[in-house]
């Protein structure tokens, strides 16, 4: 489904539009009761229903809270002051916002994660007077915007995903792929996205392997397990974007009906094949 509808109205029933926001139903499911935006202290309502307790890494409990255009010390920057003071600056009537919103419920942990690698990243650079944002932040804002967390048990599967074999992993292997491996998007750039699905959508994949018993468990427990592995995987000082693969999310089945005919997964310029380089760099 693809909306046609203005970029500003509000559509009750969107997390219906992709099985891609099936993780945020949980969350998000009273939002469909509004026929308007919902404002600031909706947002904070869907905070208080959580059961998880959301909050920052300096233990600060989070809440959403209005924009504030004067933002002229680090502390009023918008990452050091959810870390300083767990106050989340939201835009209404924004999907973007929205979004973002959702995934701090949804997957708090990580979310929480994220924000402290910004601020550590912002508060070094201040210090040491870098104009440039370093390795770190670079890995944390794609995952940020654009993360997908790439769950299976198949190993094979997972070869083929970091070989750019779209057509064998998609196409060929579409049963297994079902059973064996599921993609769970984190970034809310990519989720704002889903509203109006083009080729082109790409995330950034971390995978994390499991057990088949993994893909037993409910939808709710599936997502906190996803929530403990981020919250350890963007623990580690080595983290950068090269850890992160590039994932055409619409190429999952059933992520959009196109992908029905296996000449869907053709188009190169979408499921790119992986580059070969003409030099390669060989290690001392």
């Amino acid at each position: 489904m693809m909306v046609h509808s203005s970029s500003n109205e509000w559509l009750p029933d969107f997390l219906c539009i992709s099985p891609l926001y099936a993780p945020l139903c949980a969350t998000g499911v009273s939002l469909k009761h509004l026929d308007r935006w919902p404002d600031i202290e909706d947002l904070n309502q869907l905070l208080n229903d959580s059961a998880a307790s959301a909050k920052t890494k300096s233990g600060r409990e989070i809440r959403f809270v209005r924009q504030t255009k004067v933002m002229s010390t680090f502390a009023q920057q918008y990452e050091p002051r959810i870390y300083l003071t767990g106050e989340i600056q939201t835009r209404e009537r924004n999907w973007h916002d929205l979004f973002n919103a959702l995934a701090w419920l949804t997957y708090p942990r990580a979310k929480a994660a994220l924000n402290l690698l910004h601020y550590h990243a912002l508060l070094q650079e201040r210090t040491l007077q870098q104009p440039m944002r370093g390795r770190l932040r670079d890995a944390a804002t794609l995952i940020d915007e654009s993360g997908v967390v790439v769950v299976s048990s198949n190993p094979h599967l997972v070869g083929l995903l970091r070989n750019f074999e779209w057509k064998a992993l998609f196409w060929e292997q579409r049963t297994t792929l079902l059973e064996q491996m599921k993609f769970y998007v984190l970034g809310h750039g990519l989720l704002e996205k889903a509203l109006r699905p083009y080729p082109g959508m790409t995330g950034k994949g971390m995978v994390m392997p499991v057990e088949d018993t993994f893909f037993e468990q409910n939808l709710t427990d599936q997502i906190a397990m996803i929530d403990v592995w981020l919250d350890n995987f963007l623990r580690r000082s080595t983290l950068s974007s090269t850890d992160l693969a590039p994932v055409p999310v619409l190429g999952y089945p059933g992520w959009t009906p196109d992908n029905e005919d296996s000449t869907y997964y053709d188009n190169q310029h979408y499921f790119r094949p992986r580059r070969i380089m003409k030099h390669p760099i060989h290690s001392c």
